[in-house]
């Protein structure tokens, strides 16, 4: 399996998932509780990964997933807590320092051939499972976001009642929410039921 160095964002989403399937921010289920969530996870990112002009290509992660036993899932659940540390005390140093004892798992540095032009990627080290895969990936996330864009895009969700915490690799740095699609959505509804609320108490009929 090879990380693309360049391929930062896909790194740290992967990351910022990676941390928010804990019990703590799901407020109870695990989301990757057994062998099966921990699959279909990584399943989740070999599609993701997959070049549009081979969308049945494999980056790997399922396969290490399904060679997986109770000890790899246990580091793999640890490594959510590691990688969440490193996202609420964004310190530029302290994210450096971490995010290089994730890369532990790295292999040999290599060139992949492009289109265009080649691009850097680092191999995982050979007999790896899916923990120091997984560990790898985030390594590049967490190093290429402080780089290219700041410690200021590791961030804690704003919506009131979530507790999870994302890194902002987008390209405005506009993100407010670890799940833009279930926190987002959560947050305008509370607002639009307040607004409601306000104009029904105001003495004005709301017209659905």
């Amino acid at each position: 399996m090879q990380v693309l160095l360049d391929d930062y964002s896909f790194a740290a989403t992967l990351a910022t998932e990676l941390a928010n399937t804990t019990p703590e921010v799901w407020q109870g289920p695990d989301h990757l509780g057994d062998l099966d969530a921990l699959v279909d996870f990584a399943d989740e990112f070999d599609r993701a990964a997959a070049a549009p002009s081979d969308p049945d290509g494999h980056f790997g992660l399922g396969e290490l997933a399904r060679a997986a036993d109770d000890r790899r899932l246990r580091a793999a659940q640890s490594l959510r807590y590691v990688v969440r540390e490193l996202i609420d005390a964004p310190v530029r140093e302290r994210l450096v320092a971490g995010a290089t004892t994730l890369t532990a798992s790295a292999g040999a540095l290599t060139l992949v051939p492009g289109s265009r032009s080649a691009r850097w990627a680092v191999e995982l080290a050979p007999g790896s499972g899916i923990d120091e895969a997984l560990a790898l990936i985030c390594g590049v996330g967490v190093l290429g976001v402080v780089q290219a864009l700041g410690e200021q895009r590791f961030r804690q969700c704003s919506a009131p009642t979530c507790v999870g915490a994302f890194i902002d690799s987008t390209r405005a740095g506009r993100r407010r929410y670890c799940m833009p699609g279930l926190c987002g959505n959560r947050v305008n509804v509370a607002n639009h039921r307040a607004r409601r609320a306000a104009t029904v108490g105001g003495g004005r009929t709301v017209r659905e």
